[in-house]
């Protein structure tokens, strides 16, 4: 692989670390500077919104100006001064701020994986070639995890913020440096992204791309603190145990789905049957009882593998993107997949807070988070259904 692309990894590794940090902080935050857990789900939401906020503008500089100060700049401004931002928070409105602008930072670093990979490389190789960079670059929901919980007992979250802070400005500037731009491509065709959005091709796959990676991301990035400590009384080294966990399973879906629409034949048909699955482990640990940890463990694993369809669905997306439009294209896609996890965030912890002040069992408030991810999720599958499949 290409050294720019090796460094976009790393800048990619920073980015799954950014989005699910805030799981095994939690507890700490709480104590801290009384940060409870529909401020961090909204903080964490703020992450996913600027993101998701920003794919229009990175999807405009991608195609016009290129990858490399696109990616450069912002994360110098955003993951640099976002999280020295976080590093001095002292309260919980300071963190939304910091999370809003790290988002700004890591909202263009997959992109220009993905428009190097659609601007250099055959479209029949896109998936695979997505799915690598994004499981290999999802260390960094490994690093969030237990090696996270370790740091922040050892030295203090704040230490470990100002490290984030300085790797994340000392990357950006590396890209600058190595990052080598496509050449630009030669057509009368202008465009933007109201051509792409006149497509009904496009209009089946959206709903599925807003709600699929919801459960999982949501799961892994915020709500696994708060349910295996509420309802199973966890510790938190056994949290960032189970967090490792279903990071890992995160990690092997992506890599489990990405080369399977050349080998299956279709790109639709994995998208649904992986998706399906998802469902139903959503389903059942929001309906079996909340008695048997192993079990739950097991199934937001489950839930994390089958909810890593991102590559294969960015790449049905791709097969209808004009060669003038590719980055617009990858990155309205990826406006859907990420600001739907923003918005379920924001409402995932409306709807903890109103279900706890109901009363009820501990684990009432989490089951109706399940309930609505699995509302959700089906949505996206049934129109899903009437998509075009397309493995060229």
């Amino acid at each position: 692989m290409r050294a720019d692309l090796i460094l976009l990894t790393f800048a990619y590794v920073l980015s799954q670390f950014y989005r699910a940090f805030l799981a095994v902080l939690t507890e700490v935050l709480e104590v801290d500077i009384g940060a409870t857990p529909e401020a961090l789900a909204t903080a964490s939401g703020f992450w996913f919104l600027s993101f998701a906020a920003m794919q229009i503008p990175v999807g405009w500089a991608l195609d016009r100006i290129g990858p490399r100060l696109t990616s450069s700049v912002l994360l110098l401004i955003g993951g640099g001064g976002g999280a020295a931002m976080f590093a001095v928070a002292q309260a919980p409105e300071h963190v939304s701020i910091a999370m809003l602008l790290i988002g700004v930072g890591c909202s263009p670093v997959l992109m220009a994986s993905y428009f190097i990979f659609a601007r250099v490389y055959s479209p029949a190789a896109f998936a695979t070639l997505a799915a690598l960079i994004l499981g290999v670059g999802s260390v960094g929901n490994l690093a969030s995890a237990l090696p996270t919980t370790l740091a922040v007992e050892a030295f203090g979250w704040r230490t470990v913020m100002w490290v984030m802070a300085g790797i994340s400005a000392a990357t950006a500037a590396g890209l600058f440096v190595m990052v080598r731009d496509p050449e630009k491509v030669l057509s009368d065709e202008k465009g933007s992204v109201l051509d792409l959005l006149k497509m009904p091709a496009l209009w089946l796959l959206f709903p599925l791309m807003f709600f699929h990676y919801a459960p999982a991301a949501g799961l892994r990035g915020l709500w696994l603190g708060p349910y295996f400590t509420d309802v199973f009384g966890a510790s938190a080294g056994v949290v960032g145990s189970i967090t490792l966990i279903m990071g890992a399973a995160m990690i092997a879906g992506t890599f489990a789905y990405g080369p399977l629409d050349r080998i299956l034949g279709t790109r639709k048909w994995v998208v649904f049957g992986g998706n399906a699955l998802g469902l139903a482990c959503i389903v059942a640990l929001a309906f079996l009882p909340q008695d048997v940890l192993w079990r739950a463990v097991a199934l937001c694993a489950a839930i994390g593998f089958f909810g890593a369809s991102f590559p294969v669905l960015m790449a049905h997306g791709r097969s209808f993107y004009p060669p003038h439009l590719v980055g617009r294209g990858v990155t309205l896609m990826n406006l859907f997949g990420i600001g739907g996890v923003g918005v379920m965030q924001v409402i995932t912890g409306k709807l903890y807070s109103a279900a706890e002040a109901g009363g009820g069992a501990v684990e009432y408030p989490f089951q109706v988070l399940y309930w609505f991810f699995a509302a959700t999720v089906l949505v996206g599958l049934v129109i899903y259904l009437f998509s075009q499949d397309r493995t060229g």
